[in-house]
């Protein structure tokens, strides 16, 4: 079974405990790191995520996942809150953050550029579309951008 697959199903598992809490689900991972897989869940919800609601989620995320066993090997389940700097990924995450200072990636160079940031306008006709402190509009094709996640100066 693949780790999109994997992703997938567990995506479908964790909705219905997401949805009676009113959280949202950011993420889903499943990767190998080293020798170990890790299944990652990102989980956010207005006013941000605790830890309390972390491990509430990973407890009953658990069980299904006890009872199903539908990953054929052994693994770390992790449920956690994407961060400040949470990746966007989903389209409703593009029109949440509209206006936000973001940072986007590219697969390869454009100009001599894989980083820019900017302001997001947001995802129009499948390409991610920023505007520059110059007020120039700069747009992406989706399958060429490897990362939007938000950007914080500190």
């Amino acid at each position: 079974m693949g780790n999109k697959k994997i992703e997938k199903m567990v995506e479908e598992m964790v909705i219905p405990i997401l949805d009676q809490k009113d959280y949202e689900l950011v993420d889903v991972e499943f990767k190998k790191e080293g020798s170990n897989w890790y299944l990652r869940v990102y989980i956010d919800k207005e006013g941000g995520i605790s830890l309390n609601d972390c491990q509430e989620v990973s407890e009953r995320l658990s069980s299904i996942l006890d009872e199903t066993d539908p990953i054929p090997y052994s693994y770390f389940l992790e449920v956690s809150s994407p961060g400040l700097d949470r990746p966007l990924k989903k389209e409703r995450d593009f029109v949440k953050y509209r206006g936000s200072e973001v940072e986007v990636r590219l697969f390869a160079p454009l100009d001599g550029k894989k980083v820019f940031k900017g302001e997001l306008v947001g995802l129009i006709d499948n390409k991610v579309v920023i505007k520059l402190k110059d007020g120039s509009q700069l747009d992406f094709e989706r399958d060429k951008v490897s990362l939007v996640k938000l950007a914080f100066e500190f």
